[in-house]
């Protein structure tokens, strides 16, 4: 085991006894046949120690315990023999049951000792009810009679007792919210990781976020989850090994009956026993029905279902994980990112708006040995005991007043965009003490993403009512608009489709008798003071002539521009930034006068905008020399609007061709005011 580390030390003084090594988990894990949580069920109680002595002696029990009660390929007739000669066996196996309609009883199913019609009463039926569904991990007490063997089909084994692998309890979550009070926040998004077997150290912010946002449909209700992406990440462990609340079906059919309601028997389905179904390898998921899909658009989006006139809630979270067989660069060229997903959902647009989010899977790491975790981390089985009681709260109420939605969000995008924050929330602050600004907005950029990535597939299969993708949000205190992109969609070579933050604009230089025509982004900030810095170091001397002339031009005309903001009450900082050869940045007044006036106003430039022009020292607009070479590198550089004096419109009207004036919408202005007034978002 590797030392302990400032979290171990800390995660042990607060949640002695709930704690575990995760090394230990995967070396048991490997060698017997049952689940993640199985071997935490056993270590959480016996091994929830920091203590080696503590440790080493609970190891011995678990590793008995384990031998003696897994059953490994080809030892099932020991443990049936076992039962027969000493009257009675116990095993960890999982348990499921069925109502057989000839003698009306229940059967019980034990899978690893390929009994099929195991005696049972209906009293342990009734008290669980989840093994007439898909079942569940338990110790068994199995006996065997063997004066029931010589009757007419005697069933001699039955279930005599049996223990639900569960240790925690009702007081979890109480503990859990105490316990946080003692890290912060980055500690606490790196202890739930190695809670779930990851090593959190080496991983970035994105692959910490897309590992995160996989625990929310446990603390969710009513939460959809679409996960594609490349193999090896370990899209479904998360929701077969870590929680007994979860349920996965691997590829293949499902049933109605299985998954909602049985009409015959009036039998719930999965959706009702488990907090979390996931579809694993959807490509490859189908029903038994042909409406099968349709009733489960109608369950994402209402949490309901119908058996005959009766309606039945459920609160059962759905998670569809699949595969890419290419990038998701060669995805998106090929067509959409639900391409995986199987016929009769990947291109039906109302079924992906009951998406809440599209998890990026490209954004996490292939799980090898390197980030697995040697450290401790929460027992399974209390974890997803926590994560289960939280599905109960809703934590939308702490965006009251903190946080507003552009006009781009529709009604479902907004449920969608509150349902993840609110379970982002959940799990940063179980105990629902509050959260920072800081953490409320990291909320937000992420569920603002997740969902954007759904509108943007719904946008490419043609669907008009999903043009407008630019997604948007405006902390309270702040009051600036900010925009939210997917990062699959950015060209590193171009300008993007989104809105930049107020004080950003991008423009093209013409150039001068020592420098090229470029691509350049001005980036201003402001905050309290006098005066203009500009931050490149060296300065080039032509952008400091064209800032220059843009804050005279603002000071002396600052009612037109600004209004009753007073921008000599404001210290500007300015970054030029290069994207081509070019350099000396000439030429740049106008483009950085309405950085000035944007960053002022708190607005934002549109998206896809390039702006090209001087101004001088009295106001007017400079004639540009070589529209056409401007128009050419906008077209290179993905411009979708290019907005240029309009002393340019009778050349570019004459060299233009047919080809890229479709490719490019040209506008022009008149003077400054003008180009400030149609350059930034209505």
């Amino acid at each position: 085991m590797k030392e302990m580390d400032a979290l171990d030390i800390k995660a042990a003084s607060v949640l002695e006894c709930s704690i575990v090594r995760k090394d230990l988990v995967r070396a048991f894990s490997r060698q017997f046949p049952v689940p993640t949580y199985v071997v935490e069920f056993l270590l959480g109680r016996y091994c929830a120690s920091i203590d080696q002595e503590d440790i080493d002696e609970g190891i011995e029990i678990v590793q008995r315990q384990l031998k003696s009660r897994t059953v490994n390929a080809g030892e099932e007739e020991l443990f049936k023999s076992r039962s027969r000669e000493d009257g009675e066996v116990k095993v960890i196996d999982i348990v499921t049951a069925r109502l057989d309609t000839k003698t009306d009883s229940y059967v019980a199913r034990l899978p690893s000792l390929q009994l099929n019609d195991v005696r049972i009463s209906s009293d342990l039926v009734n008290s669980n009810e989840r093994m007439l569904t898909g079942g569940f991990y338990a110790e068994i007490k199995l006996t065997y009679d063997s004066v029931i063997t010589n009757e007419n089909k005697g069933r001699p084994f039955r279930v005599e007792s049996l223990r639900e692998i569960q240790i925690s309890t009702r007081d979890a979550l109480e503990k859990l919210a105490e316990a946080r009070k003692s890290f912060t926040t980055e500690e606490w998004k790196q202890f739930l990781l190695r809670s779930i077997g990851i090593e959190p150290m080496e991983l970035s912010a994105r692959q910490m976020n897309a590992l995160l946002m996989r625990m929310i449909p446990f603390v969710e209700r009513n939460y959809n989850l679409v996960e594609l992406g490349p193999r090896g990440t370990g899209k479904s462990h998360l929701f077969q090994q870590i929680s007994p609340y979860a349920h996965l079906i691997s590829g293949g059919k499902a049933t109605v009956a299985r998954m909602f309601v049985n009409n015959t028997t009036g039998q719930r389905g999965l959706v009702c026993q488990y907090d979390v179904v996931c579809f694993d390898e959807v490509a490859g998921i189908s029903f038994d029905q042909k409406d099968g899909v349709n009733i489960m658009k109608g369950y994402m989006e209402s949490g309901e279902f119908s058996r005959g006139k009766e309606s039945i809630r459920a609160d059962g979270s759905i998670v569809l994980v699949g595969n890419f067989d290419v990038d998701v660069e060669t995805q998106q060229r090929m067509g959409h990112l639900f391409g995986p997903m199987p016929p009769e959902m990947r291109n039906d647009t109302a079924f992906m708006d009951r998406i809440h989010t599209f998890l990026p899977g490209w954004d996490v790491p292939k799980i090898g040995k390197e980030l697995l975790t040697d450290h401790f981390g929460l027992v399974s089985d209390f974890l997803s005991e926590c994560w289960s009681q939280l599905r109960k709260q809703s934590r939308v109420q702490a965006l009251h007043n903190q946080i507003f939605f552009g006009g781009a969000l529709s009604g479902r995008d907004t449920n969608a965009v509150n349902k993840t924050i609110s379970g982002l929330l959940k799990l940063l602050d179980p105990g629902g003490r509050g959260v920072a600004k800081e953490e409320i907005e990291w909320a937000v950029q992420i569920a603002l993403e997740g969902r954007r990535r759904v509108k943007e597939q719904q946008k490419r299969i043609g669907a008009a009512e999903f043009r407008n993708t630019h997604f948007s949000y405006v902390m309270s205190e702040d009051e600036i608009e900010k925009f939210v992109s997917t990062p699959e969609l950015q060209n590193e070579n171009g300008i993007g489709s989104d809105p930049l933050e107020p004080g950003q604009v991008w423009t093209v230089s013409p150039g001068n008798n020592n420098d090229h025509p470029g691509l350049y982004r001005i980036e201003v900030n402001e905050g309290p003071g006098s005066g203009v810095k500009i931050l490149n170091k060296p300065v080039p001397p032509a952008f400091r002539e064209s800032i220059g002339f843009a804050i005279q031009n603002l000071y002396a005309r600052s009612l037109q521009f600004v209004g009753d903001k007073d921008p000599r009450h404001h210290e500007f900082s300015v970054q030029l930034r290069t994207f081509d050869s070019s350099k000396s940045g000439s030429k740049l007044g106008v483009a950085s006068l309405i950085a000035f006036c944007t960053v002022i106003l708190k607005k934002s430039v549109r998206g896809g905008l390039i702006l090209v022009g001087e101004i001088n020292l009295g106001g007017s607009i400079e004639p540009i020399h070589n529209p056409f070479n401007l128009a050419q590198i906008a077209l290179e550089k993905g411009a979708a609007t290019l907005l240029m004096p309009v002393s340019c419109r009778r050349q570019l009207n004459e060299q233009l061709s047919d080809d890229m004036a479709t490719k490019v919408d040209i506008q022009f202005y008149r003077d400054a005011e003008d180009a400030l007034f149609k350059a930034i978002v209505d």
